[in-house]
């Protein structure tokens, strides 16, 4: 697998990231020299988190491949821990519990790394569906047995099975495109954190009408539509980068925005309803690491799968 040091396109797209973060680290300076609030601060430390997440991202293609499976894998854990811990068990789902994190887990990634798609594709939505329940029941407690079931099998699934599916972009197969896969992870990754930083922009220009007030106040209607539609022009102007031509990478990247919405919006509806703000604190300004990837656990399934049933043979 060709790291992403060996492909001028890819360097020139990080080379576009390590620009807007030049920018952006010196207007949060110069709005800190000017204007001293809760809100300066925090844009700073974002943009301080965004160096140290951009710099993990590319030396784990540097790697390869490798490194973003590992990454992605790490991710995925911390994902998990969060949300098992915000979504309470009993002392009788721990076997289980240890399952979930070292075994089943574990092997998603190295499914991904090994390129084996026909067990990677049905692991956890099969086989850990049928066995995570089973080995519930044989602990022998009964109370909320569905409950407790439903939230661990869920917490699988959006943190760890749609996960992978970001790093397994690496092991598709497309025709003239070989070993330019980390192109279609970055453009995944881009689109979708663009798609969350635009609307959030927007909605503090424009912004007037909320979407779900009590799930998401800070989401707006004119910040939905403004960052969407920004994003998805991004992404047809990257389509040079991308397998796709120009409206297959606009369409691409509007579908990559839209599902990144609704993985954020449902997964604050599931912070409401624990009664939090964040899932986490793991990342300087951005909450937990789930917060930051929550988008992505929408987004990648479905980018992955379109990808390998239209641009693949």
């Amino acid at each position: 697998m060709v790291n992403f040091l060996h492909d001028r396109a890819t360097l020139y797209l990080f080379g576009g990231v390590l620009a807007i973060l030049v920018v952006a680290t010196i207007a949060g300076q110069l709005i800190k020299l000017r204007v001293r609030n809760a809100v300066v601060d925090n844009l700073n430390a974002r943009i301080r988190a965004w160096w140290i997440m951009s710099a993990v991202f590319a030396f784990s293609l540097a790697t390869g491949g490798i490194g973003s499976v590992i990454l992605f894998a790490i991710l995925s854990f911390f994902a998990l821990r969060e949300f098992i811990t915000l979504t309470p068990t009993r002392p009788a789902d721990h076997s289980a519990l240890f399952w979930v994190f070292f075994i089943i887990t574990p092997l998603q990634y190295y499914l991904v790394a090994v390129k084996w798609y026909g067990f990677f594709a049905v692991l956890i939505p099969v086989y850990a569906f049928l066995f995570i329940p089973s080995r519930i029941a044989i602990a022998g407690d009964p109370n909320a047995f569905l409950e407790r079931s439903a939230k661990i099998q869920w917490g699988l699934m959006v943190c760890v099975y749609c996960v992978s599916h970001a790093p397994a972009l690496l092991m598709l197969e497309i025709p003239k495109y070989e070993g330019k896969n980390a192109r279609l992870l970055f453009f995944l990754v881009v689109i979708v954190q663009l798609s969350d930083v635009l609307q959030y922009v927007w909605g503090k220009l424009l912004g007037r009408h909320k979407i779900a007030p009590v799930i998401s106040p800070s989401k707006t209607w004119e910040g939905f539509v403004g960052g969407v539609l920004t994003a998805t022009a991004i992404g047809g102007a990257l389509w040079w980068a991308t397998p796709f031509n120009l409206w297959q990478a606009t369409l691409m990247a509007f579908i990559i925005a839209m599902m990144g919405f609704a993985g954020g919006l449902t997964m604050s509806a599931i912070k409401r309803d624990r009664g939090v703000k964040d899932w986490g604190a793991a990342i300087e300004g951005h909450g937990g690491v789930l917060d930051r990837i929550d988008s992505i656990c929408f987004a990648a399934p479905i980018f992955f799968h379109l990808t390998r049933y239209f641009f693949t043979p």
